[in-house]
């Protein structure tokens, strides 16, 4: 894998050509956080048009980026008109001052007059062949969970503890660096708990060790190395996450799963961005409900990844996708396979590909859109195609392989003429066997999670989220989520939930439907309230509600293991955290 990355380098750079002075200067990702990233968005949606700077449905944004998109919606749309959507255009400035240049950026009171100079950054250096920003990572939370319901009927007390660092650089203006190392201590809600024995991670996280009789202990690493080819490309070599879409959930790639090796080419021009991504995977691990075992070396796939992405006239954004996931440790006729050079190319289609050389791989194609139809209010959607025969489609026959999933939503900005109080609704739909594969390691899953939506497949969701920030610094946040779907509990078939089960094992060919298997229900409420005390200092108060249940016919489900239970769970949590999200399990 480390040729075919070191080759594909020197196809983009033989291809694009050589470093320019009049290359535009490189800039290091914002990361992924869903409070900064609405923030971002709900000005676009209230400029009523589609912004140029930026293409909002890939995330994470470049920070040159982001200034640029504030500055242009100020200068043309003057959006920031309350004191709260002006406290949220100096926060941005401020954040990423080495490109905006803001005079509130410098700090009154300097310490030693050598560390918080700028309100950012614990310690900066900023000449002009170097810059360079180190800031701490600190998240110290603490909470109680009291469940109860069906075999279930215990309270605990929950915490998180996590100490780290944060380091981003530029050198010459032409590469961009970053670093960000995190220790982790937790002891997590007995509803994310759970997952530790039916899947054997923890969520969002790689590998993990047990920590005292009911936690977990983990590091993070995140990281990337970012260079411009030319003033409209950029290649950038790291470990880390991206999300693909509009909404608050993602049915073509979000970050749910571990951060991943990935080398990422993109072109930013005209109305158009293109982006390559090819991603080195963990197919399985080796673990047990009390801890991963790093004994040898763990099984890899690779997920090659275009996104091509239009603006059409003012207000409405068009972006079509295909992916691969592939694996040399598939077998193919009974013989090993070899890595598939082919997908390396930027610019083909996979599927065609894919049948040329009768390979096993795991070809998804779908789409996605927005449109800003008006001033506040912008309606978006996904779609994906993971396997379809139109004539069992138009027979209504259930065939299992019919695999798609579909997203549909819709944002209303300063809802109801009330400044800053945000609505958003959303519903996400994913067929049966979605995602999963007959190959061993070709499912579209990454160390044991999935690559798209937490849920995995065979579900329907209904997602309404109410964001008002009446002061600049207090961010309200009530969430609240209905799930319906089928999963594999107290039965040893496979009805189609499990991306990771193998799909030649599904129950039926025709009468497959959502929701088949053990259905469940999961309603899922929360409320957030979040203060920033000083610039990227948070304390966060927090109450979840989380009701699952199941229904259990040993008459229709055959070979029964154990019956599901249903549980009632009341979450509460206070923590402290700078520079670094939220850690939020809602699912």
């Amino acid at each position: 894998m480390q040729k075919s990355i070191f080759v594909f380098c020197l196809v983009i750079l033989a291809t694009f050509g050589p470093w320019t002075p009049e290359a535009l200067a490189q800039a290091t990702n914002a990361s992924t956080n869903e409070d900064y990233y609405h923030w971002l968005d709900r000005y676009e949606i209230k400029s009523g048009r589609v912004v140029t700077e930026l293409f909002t449905t890939i995330k994470p944004y470049k920070r040159n980026t982001i200034v640029a998109y504030v500055d242009s919606l100020e200068a043309k749309d003057h959006v920031f008109t309350s004191s709260a959507d002006k406290f949220n255009y100096e926060y941005f400035r401020n954040d990423n001052w080495e490109w905006s240049r803001a005079v509130t950026s410098d700090s009154r009171k300097p310490i030693w007059n050598t560390f918080y100079k700028k309100k950012s950054d614990l310690y900066n250096v900023d000449v002009p062949d170097f810059d360079l920003h180190v800031s701490p990572v600190l998240y110290a939370g603490l909470g109680y969970d009291m469940e109860s319901g069906g075999n279930i009927g215990k309270n605990q007390k929950t915490f998180i503890n996590t100490r780290g660092i944060e380091i981003r650089s530029m050198i010459d203006k032409k590469i961009g660096i970053y670093a960000y190392f995190t220790d982790n201590q937790a002891i997590l809600p007995g509803y994310v708990e759970r997952t530790l024995s039916q899947s054997l991670v923890v969520p969002h996280e790689g590998f993990w060790k047990p920590f005292k009789t009911n936690g977990v202990d983990y590091f993070q690493a995140r990281g990337y190395i970012d260079v411009n080819i030319s003033k409209h490309v950029y290649v950038q070599l790291g470990h880390d996450r991206m999300f693909i879409g509009n909404g608050i959930r993602s049915l073509i790639w979000s970050d749910y799963a571990p951060p991943q090796l990935y080398l990422r080419a993109n072109v930013k021009v005209w109305k158009i961005n293109y982006m390559f991504q090819l991603n080195r995977m963990t197919a399985d691990v080796n673990g047990s409900a009390v801890g991963g075992l790093s004994n040898g070396k763990y099984p890899e796939k690779y997920v090659a990844f275009h996104h091509a992405s239009i603006n059409i006239g003012k207000k409405f954004n068009l972006g079509l996708f295909e992916s691969i996931v592939f694996s040399p440790k598939d077998s193919v006729n009974g013989q090993k396979a070899a890595f598939e050079w082919s997908y390396v190319n930027p610019v083909i289609f996979y599927r065609a590909i894919e049948q040329q050389y009768g390979s096993a791989d795991n070809a998804i194609i779908g789409g996605d859109f927005k449109w800003n139809a008006f001033k506040g209010v912008s309606i978006y959607g996904q779609f994906v195609l993971d396997e379809f025969v139109l004539g069992h489609i138009k027979a209504h026959d259930g065939w299992w392989a019919n695999k798609f999933a579909l997203q549909g939503g819709i944002k209303y900005i300063d809802a109801f003429g009330v400044s800053n109080l945000d609505l958003q609704l959303e519903t996400n739909i994913v067929r049966p066997y979605t995602y999963s594969h007959n190959a061993r390691y070709a499912n579209y899953t990454n160390y044991r999670q999935p690559i798209a939506h937490p849920a995995g497949a065979n579900f329907k969701e209904v997602i309404c989220v109410v964001k008002y920030q009446p002061l600049g610094r207090l961010n309200l946040t009530g969430k609240l989520i209905l799930i319906k779907g089928g999963s594999d509990l107290g039965t040893l078939s496979n009805y189609g939930g499990d991306p990771l089960k193998n799909n030649n094992t599904h129950v039926q060919d025709l009468g497959n439907k959502i929701g088949q298997g053990t259905p469940y229900t999961r309603l899922f409420a929360s409320f957030t309230a979040s203060y920033m005390v000083k610039h990227n200092i948070f304390v966060d108060l927090q109450l979840v509600k989380r009701t699952e249940n199941f229904t259990y016919d040993p008459g229709v489900i055959p070979g029964n293991v154990a019956p599901p239970v249903s549980t009632t769970a009341f979450v509460s949590s206070l923590a402290v955290r700078w520079n670094i999200a939220p850690r939020n399990y809602d699912f």
